[in-house]
C-alpha cells in the first residue's frame, strides 16, 4: 500500500539512461550520434496504458488551470458585468470545481495504480526514496540515469554548505540608491508617492517580469518541454551532463547541468565556463553548447522560475542563485576562481557582472548580446504616456544595471555586439548606434580610463562604433593612424610603474592624438562584432577569451 501510495504520488518519469558502452571521447560521441558507431546510450521509459492516458488528461488540466489563471482577472469582470457574481452562482461555481477537483484525483489515483504495476517505475521510485532518505552518493548516481519531474530531485549542494572556510558570505542586498531629504520633507514624499509605488509593485509582480522573463511563463515552458528533455538527453548522452540540484539562500532551488572536461584531452578543459542564459533562454537548448563545442567545461544553469528551478526571476533571487552556482563551481567541483570563465548572453550579463563583481578573482567576463541598463529598453516597448511608471518601476522592482555592476570587477571584459540586433536597440535594427552595447562600452572605457575617455577620445570611439564591417572599422582604425605596438608599450609601461587597479590616470599628460589612438586601440580590444541578429547562436570559433595586458 506504501508503494502504492508512493506511486500516486510520485513525480513524472521521462527517460531511462542505461549506459551499455564505456565513457568515449566527444569525437567518438559526435561520431556515434552521426550513426557511424552505437550509442554509448540508449534511453526509454514504455509508461503503461492507463499511467499514459491519465498523464495526458492531467496535463491538459495542468495547461487549462494556466489559461484560467491568467486570464482570471478578465473573467471576473466579465462575470461581474453580467451579474454572475451572485451568492448562488458563487456556490454553484463551487460545486462544480470540487467536482472537477475530485474526478481529477481519480484520475490521478488510476495513474498511480498504471504506474505500480510497471516494474520500471517501481525500481525508479525505489531509487527515488532511498535517495532522499540516506543521501548516499551510490543512490544519486544511481539517480542521475533517470529524467524526472525536478521537483522530486534530492539536493545536491546547499549555498550555506561552505560555511565553515573563510571565504564564506553572504549575498548582499540589492537596493535602490537612497535619496537625501530632511526627515519631515522624506515622510511627506513617502505618504505623496505610496500610491506610484503600489502601482509599481503591482505592475512589476505581474505582467512586468513576464515581461521581462518570458520564460517564466508555464504555457512557453510546456510548449518547449519536448525540445528541453531532448537537449537534456543530448547533454548526458554526448557529453556525460551532470545534473544537480543547488539550494539558494532565499529557498529557491536551481537547476544545473556540469560537463566535465578536466579528464579529456581538450586543451581548454581545465576551464570552467559559467553560462548564464537570456530572458527565454535554458541550458539545454541556450548558449551553453557555444563553449562546450569550443571544449570548455562548462556549468550551465536555469534562471529561477524557469524549467527545473523554483522561484521567481526578480533581480535579488536572481544574484541569490548566481551565489549558490559559484559557491557550487568552487567548493563541490573544485575550481579555483582564477579557472572560471563568466559567459553570458542578452539578460544573463546582470547575473554575470554581479558573479564578477562578487567574485573578483574570476579570470574572465565575457558579455554576448548585453546592454547596460534596463530603463532605455523598457521605455523602447512601452507607451510614452507610461514613461514615468516603467522608470520607476524598474528602479525600485526590476533594475538590471549591469554597466555599473561591470564597472567594479577589476577583471578582462569583452563584449560581443550583435551588428543586426534587434532587441537592445532603442530605434531599429540598421541602427546600430542605438545598440546598448554601445553604452555598455563606453562605460566600462570612461570608468577604466578616464583621462583617455575625453571629449575626443569618445568622440572617436563613436565613430568607430558606427562601422558595422570589418572594413569600415580597419577604415576609421587606419584613418587616425593607430600604432597597436605604441599603444601596447605605453600601457604596459603604466601598469609596471603603478597599481593596476582601475580606474588608470594613462593619458593625463598625453597629447589628443595619442588619447585618440589609445582611445580606439583599447575599443578594440574589448568589443568584438558578430554579424548576426539577437537570437543567432555565436559560433563556437567566435568564443573567445578577452584581452588580457
Amino acid at each position: 500500500m506504501a508503494k502504492l501510495l508512493s506511486c500516486i504520488l510520485g513525480p513524472r518519469l521521462y527517460r531511462v539512461y542505461r549506459e551499455r558502452g564505456s565513457r568515449r571521447s566527444r569525437p567518438e560521441a559526435i561520431e556515434a550520434s552521426q550513426g557511424a558507431l552505437e550509442p554509448s546510450w540508449e534511453s526509454y521509459y514504455q509508461p503503461r496504458t492507463l499511467e499514459k492516458h491519465a498523464d495526458s488528461i492531467l496535463a491538459l488540466a495542468s495547461v487549462l488551470w494556466s489559461i484560467s489563471y491568467y486570464s482570471s482577472p478578465f473573467a471576473a469582470f466579465y462575470l461581474y458585468r453580467k451579474g454572475y457574481l451572485t451568492m448562488s452562482k458563487v456556490v454553484a461555481i463551487s460545486h462544480y470545481a470540487g467536482t472537477m477537483l475530485l474526478l481529477l484525483a481519480g484520475i490521478a489515483c488510476l495513474r498511480g495504480i498504471g504506474r505500480w504495476t510497471n516494474p520500471q517505475y517501481i525500481q525508479f521510485i525505489s531509487i527515488l526514496e532511498d535517495a532522499h532518505r540516506y543521501s548516499k552518493p551510490e543512490d544519486k548516481r544511481r539517480l542521475s540515469s533517470y529524467n524526472f519531474d525536478f521537483r522530486s530531485w534530492p539536493v545536491d549542494f546547499r549555498w550555506d554548505e561552505a560555511s565553515s572556510r573563510s571565504d564564506s558570505r553572504s549575498v548582499p542586498l540589492l537596493r535602490a540608491q537612497p535619496k537625501h531629504r530632511s526627515a519631515v520633507n522624506s515622510f511627506l514624499h513617502t505618504i505623496k508617492m505610496l500610491p506610484c509605488q503600489i502601482a509599481s509593485y503591482i505592475v512589476a509582480h505581474t505582467i512586468g517580469r513576464r515581461m521581462l522573463y518570458p520564460g517564466s511563463v508555464y504555457l512557453l515552458q510546456k510548449a518547449l518541454m519536448p525540445m528541453l528533455l531532448q537537449g537534456q538527453a543530448r547533454l548526458v548522452e554526448e557529453y556525460h551532463g551532470k545534473r544537480a540540484k543547488l539550494a539558494a539562500c532565499d529557498g529557491n532551488e536551481i537547476d544545473t547541468m556540469f560537463m566535465d572536461r578536466r579528464e579529456t584531452s581538450e586543451p581548454h578543459g581545465t576551464k570552467l565556463v559559467i553560462c548564464c542564459e537570456g530572458n527565454a533562454g535554458f541550458y539545454e537548448v541556450g548558449c551553453l553548447s557555444t563553449p562546450l563545442d569550443a571544449g570548455y567545461s562548462v556549468l550551465g544553469w536555469n534562471h529561477p522560475g524557469f524549467a527545473g528551478s523554483t522561484g521567481a526571476p526578480l533581480p535579488q533571487n536572481e544574484a541569490n542563485a548566481m551565489d549558490v552556482v559559484m559557491q557550487y563551481a568552487i567548493h563541490h567541483l573544485g575550481f579555483l576562481p582564477e579557472d572560471i570563465i563568466l559567459y553570458a548572453w542578452s539578460i544573463g550579463g546582470f547575473t554575470a557582472t554581479w558573479a564578477a563583481m562578487s567574485y573578483p578573482d574570476v579570470s574572465a567576463l565575457i558579455l554576448d548580446a548585453s546592454f547596460d541598463d534596463l530603463v532605455p529598453l523598457a521605455l523602447k516597448v512601452m507607451p510614452e504616456s507610461w514613461s514615468g511608471l516603467v522608470t520607476r518601476t524598474v528602479r525600485l522592482h526590476l533594475n538590471l544595471n549591469n554597466g555599473e555592476q561591470l564597472c567594479k570587477y577589476q577583471g578582462p571584459v569583452l563584449l560581443v555586439r550583435r551588428t543586426k540586433d534587434e532587441i537592445i536597440t532603442t530605434t531599429v535594427p540598421e541602427d546600430i548606434m542605438s545598440n546598448r552595447g554601445n553604452d555598455l562600452l563606453l562605460k566600462l572605457l570612461q570608468f577604466r580610463y578616464p583621462k583617455v575617455m575625453v571629449e575626443e577620445g569618445v568622440r572617436v570611439v563613436r565613430e568607430w562604433l558606427e562601422a558595422s564591417t570589418p572594413m569600415e572599422e580597419a577604415s576609421v582604425y587606419s584613418r587616425y593612424e593607430v600604432e597597436d605596438d605604441w599603444c601596447l608599450s605605453v600601457l604596459t609601461s603604466y601598469k609596471a610603474e603603478h597599481d593596476d587597479s582601475f580606474p588608470w590616470s594613462v593619458g593625463d599628460d598625453m597629447t589628443p592624438e595619442g588619447r585618440r589612438q589609445l582611445a580606439l586601440f583599447l575599443a578594440r580590444k574589448h568589443l568584438q562584432n558578430f554579424e548576426a541578429t539577437h537570437c543567432a547562436p555565436l559560433p563556437p570559433q567566435d568564443f573567445h577569451l578577452p584581452w588580457h595586458l
